[in-house]
């Protein structure tokens, strides 16, 4: 499993626009990915949970996370992305 966060700056956004990033609004990784977002819209963070194969590294969870922000249809611009491999994060139990 990959976790990626996508950073970046909308595009014009109309009503309907607006609508749609408010109602896939939330902090949580979700498999279509939810928007955190400044006030004015201008600036966005998109969280993307991406399933994780044997083979598959960062790069193929960079592509489908940014897949997964153009399904939303919002005109945007990245400015960082960062994925997060969850089969290498180790917990350290006490």
């Amino acid at each position: 499993m990959f976790r990626v966060t996508v950073r970046g700056s909308f595009g014009p956004l109309d009503e309907r626009a607006r609508a749609a990033v408010e109602a896939a609004a939330g902090p949580a990784y979700t498999r279509e990915g939810t928007f955190t977002h400044d006030a004015t819209m201008a600036a966005f963070t998109f969280r993307c949970q991406v399933a994780a194969e044997d083979d598959d590294g960062e790069a193929e969870a960079g592509q489908a996370a940014l897949e997964a922000l153009a399904a939303h249809g919002l005109p945007y611009r990245v400015l960082k992305l960062a994925v997060t491999d969850l089969r290498q994060v180790r917990i350290r139990r006490r």
